[in-house]
């Protein structure tokens, strides 16, 4: 080793546009893959190339370990045998041996150079994400370089990028050629180098591309909230501004509709449904839902739903081919739509009256008569009327003092009631089903009162039916039982 290679490294640092150090990181490695192939065993090598006059020293090494750890001789040494080497060698520490230095033959100096060239063109890679990322573009543009199995791979500049076949438009014909816009996903480091894993099927590609048409939104006058989209066929943004001179959906639409058009053109003919985005939950979903009209709307906070109704003329335009519309308008406002009709709503609220009525009259044991007061006055649990301030109930024209005090105490005799039902049957279930992940005492009282005592009971459910059961996320019942489930499959 001489001066004359440290020239060859600077040389191809500066023609690989990577650093100096990488080169030698890279001729360290390679030389070291060399000198192993002396041992008849598979051995850690470590070299060190002088940064100043291009020598070098090899060296064999082993990891010390604790005395009962030692699995791997060639790598490893026990402490106690490293002690008798170095007295004050520590645990994870090395103990290196000085080799010969090895003389490169010409199948060496060959391997060695593969090496050094690999590790080079795996630098070249990372500097030039690097420099990509460092850009900040979401919205990338290349040619398909080929199609293998459905799946587009895209040259963009020197990077490859590779559009799955789940993330191509349904009945999007690309061919190898072809120049195409998509969303960056997420970055692949797989064994042939990092790989931009792309899509034009996210709702995220399609917030770019209003980007890129509208330049109110890359100047920060305009926001779009959220999207939601079926690929190929109906998408819906929602669109936002503090700026009283600006119209958010004339300026997404453009003059003569240039803009939405321009990117319905790149979506495969896409209509896109551009709404106004609101702070007021209920307003958004009127909104979202467009344009079907809204007769009525019932927030639920507690289920994150709405109970959304509309006349008969209505419901057909709501729902939307196969359920499109009010699917796109849920998931662009992140609520729960149930769509009914009138007289739907009626029956329901009836059912629910009905039900309410029931309760208070069973557990405060009062008549139908004060029941329906209570249910007037907007009192739909026992611990409304159990903790409300007691100035609220006795603004009711009906109830004197004497009365509120009555039904507040016989309303906390009934929760108290409850909770020591509640806490004698926790005591009963099954451990198997109370140590569920996502599982708590009060759901597991619940889910006793509606006689699902033992991990089998909860696996047999349906989603629906633990939903009627418990208010709780659709999501966490799903997790519930397929986790109830799991036991299942496992003896399988």
């Amino acid at each position: 080793m001489s001066r004359e290679l440290l020239l060859l490294v600077d040389a191809l640092a500066r023609e690989k546009n990577v650093h100096k150090e990488t080169v030698l990181g890279a001729l360290e490695m390679a030389i070291a893959s060399a000198t192993k192939k002396r041992f008849n065993e598979d051995v850690e090598v470590r070299v060190a190339v002088d940064r100043d006059t291009g020598d070098f020293e090899s060296f064999r090494r082993w990891r010390v370990v604790p005395d009962d750890a030692v699995e791997f001789p060639p790598f490893q040494i026990g402490l106690t045998e490293a002690q008798k080497q170095y007295a004050d060698i520590q645990l994870e520490e090395y103990i290196e041996e000085q080799l010969e230095p090895i003389a490169f033959g010409r199948i060496g100096a060959q391997a060695a150079k593969q090496v050094i060239l690999q590790r080079i063109r795996d630098a070249e890679r990372e500097q030039l994400l690097s420099d990509f990322l460092a850009r900040e573009e979401k919205l990338v543009t290349g040619a398909i370089k080929r199609m293998e199995r459905g799946e587009g791979i895209i040259e963009v500049g020197r990077l490859e990028a590779r559009l799955p076949r789940d993330q191509i438009i349904p009945k999007e014909n690309l061919r190898i050629g072809d120049r195409v816009r998509a969303c960056l996903m997420r970055i692949d480091r797989g064994v042939r180098g990092p790989q931009l894993i792309l899509s034009r099927t996210a709702p995220e590609f399609i917030i770019e591309l209003f980007r890129l048409e509208v330049p109110e939104i890359e100047e920060g006058l305009l926001e779009i909230k959220s999207a939601a989209r079926d690929p190929g066929v109906r998408a819906k943004i929602a669109v936002f501004t503090n700026d009283r001179r600006i119209d958010p959906i004339g300026t997404c639409v453009g003059m003569r509709g240039s803009r939405v058009q321009a990117v319905t053109q790149e979506l495969a003919g896409e209509r896109v449904d551009i709404v106004l985005w609101s702070a007021d939950p209920a307003q958004f979903v009127i909104g979202a839902l467009a344009p079907a009209e809204v007769s009525s709307i019932l927030v639920d906070e507690e289920k994150h739903s709405m109970d959304v109704v509309v006349d008969e003329e209505n419901l057909a335009i709501a729902i939307g081919r196969a359920g499109q519309n009010v699917r796109l308008a849920s998931e662009l406002t992140g609520w729960t739509i149930n769509l009914m009709t009138e007289e739907e709503s009626t029956k329901k609220t009836e059912e629910e009256t009905a039900s309410v009525r029931q309760l208070f009259m069973e557990k405060i044991d009062i008549d139908e008569e004060v029941a329906n007061i209570l249910i007037q006055e907007g009192f739909s649990t026992l611990e409304e009327v159990a903790y409300v301030p007691i100035q609220e109930m006795l603004e009711i024209a009906s109830f004197d003092e004497a009365t509120v005090n009555e039904l507040r105490s016989r309303a906390r005799d009934a929760l108290l009631a409850q909770a020591i039902a509640s806490e004698e049957q926790a005591e009963n279930v099954d451990m198997n089903l109370l140590s569920l992940e996502g599982m708590d005492a009060d759901l597991a009282a619940k889910l006793v009162q509606s006689g699902v005592k033992t991990r089998d009971d909860l696996a047999d459910l349906a989603v629906d039916d633990l939903l009627e059961m418990a208010s709780i996320d659709p999501e966490r019942a799903k997790t519930l039982i397929m986790n109830a489930r799991a036991h299942w499959f496992a003896e399988g």
